[in-house]
């Protein structure tokens, strides 16, 4: 993939007194999805817009395939982007809808024709072409919106929370027709979302915001599995975090006074705190009421218990200290083998930890 097909350079934003970007860089590869990831306030709009040309800043450039596209407008910007709300005309049928960019830029019709004729068999609206926008479900008009983006061919696509409209197992299904079209057509995406599953499924990279600043950025895996600091841990799905103080007594392993016991992991180095992600942590019932010191071994009672389906979500207490413990459900069963207050032996490799 081509480097620094969008270059963001030291791009920086206030509204009044609130800066709602500082200093923001960033490169997007050509034929990349790339999501901006962050809480409500942390910027991923406001740079979503201008990059779009809606907004202007108030220092920094933007560069697009070579072309500095700062002081463009929104219309001459080789871009498009699709709206949370679609922003679809409800006079028009679907049809209609796809080809107004096209009308407005004059085409002739037998282009305008061949071309929406080619993006409505691309995303499956063939069949559709006559209907109005009301007589779709969510699901046809985020395509009808969608298409009517990419039918004008640009060479960037902005999203704008696209999938938000959508109910839970929609969205799971468009998440994946999305990353295939994506593929198919080569166009770069960038989409922003506040949903860390969807950031997770749909980017090829991500970048964490908060508070105007650029936190981490990063494929899925390494946002999730090495986050740069405690606040994109927690942000990225759950995360049980320890205290750590160095081991005087052992200099190859440290001591968690949060569990009060003693934590190995791959490396020592100057750290004060480690992440544990539920998954990694293995969890049976203590039969036989063990309560044995061991390295990355801890005792403890179940507070809470939530069975999801795939796997059940476990709340333990272990020296007055919570932690999450996610067990795969690999088995057929009709009820569950660890109930509330039973007590629990929980254990992990040392692989399984991170140091913050």
């Amino acid at each position: 993939m081509k480097e620094g097909f969008l270059k963001i350079q030291n791009v920086s934003k206030s509204f009044n007194d609130i800066q709602a970007l500082k200093n923001v860089s960033l490169e997007i590869k050509k034929s990349e999805l790339f999501s901006l990831l962050g809480s409500s306030g942390c910027g991923k709009s406001t740079l979503l817009r201008i990059i779009a040309g809606f907004e202007k800043p108030d220092s920094g450039r933007i560069y697009l395939d070579g072309e500095d596209i700062t002081d463009l407008p929104p219309y001459n910007r080789p871009l498009n982007i699709m709206f949370q709300s679609y922003a679809l005309f409800p006079h028009l049928n679907v049809f209609k809808n796809i080809s107004f960019g096209l009308k407005e830029d004059r085409l002739d019709t037998n282009t305008i024709n061949q071309r929406t004729d080619e993006i409505l068999k691309l995303l499956e609206l063939d069949g559709l072409e006559n209907r109005k926008i009301d007589e779709l479900s969510g699901g046809q008009q985020q395509r009808v919106a969608l298409a009517r983006c990419l039918v004008k061919k640009p060479k960037l696509l902005l999203l704008d929370e696209p999938l938000a409209a959508l109910d839970k197992k929609l969205r799971i299904q468009t998440q994946f027709e999305l990353v295939n079209l994506q593929y198919r057509l080569g166009i770069t995406f960038i989409i922003v979302t506040h949903d860390q599953e969807e950031a997770m499924s749909l980017s090829d990279r991500m970048a964490i915001m908060q508070d105007g600043n650029v936190l981490q950025i990063g494929n899925p895996v390494e946002i999730y599995e090495k986050p740069n600091n405690e606040y994109i841990a927690k942000f990225i799905g759950t995360a049980n975090i320890f205290k750590l103080e160095k081991n005087p007594n052992n200099n190859e392993s440290y001591f968690s006074p949060d569990l009060n016991i003693q934590i190995q992991t791959k490396n020592i180095l100057d750290k004060s705190q480690c992440l544990i992600r539920p998954e990694k942590i293995k969890i049976k019932k203590n039969e036989i009421k063990e309560n044995t010191q061991e390295i990355n071994k801890c005792f403890g009672i179940v507070k809470e218990v939530a069975y999801l389906g795939s796997y059940t979500k476990y709340l333990i207490q272990s020296n007055n200290c919570n932690f999450y413990v996610f067990h795969a459900n690999n088995s057929i069963s009709e009820k569950l083998n660890i109930k509330w207050d039973d007590e629990v032996e929980c254990s992990w490799d040392h692989g399984a930890i991170y140091l913050l």
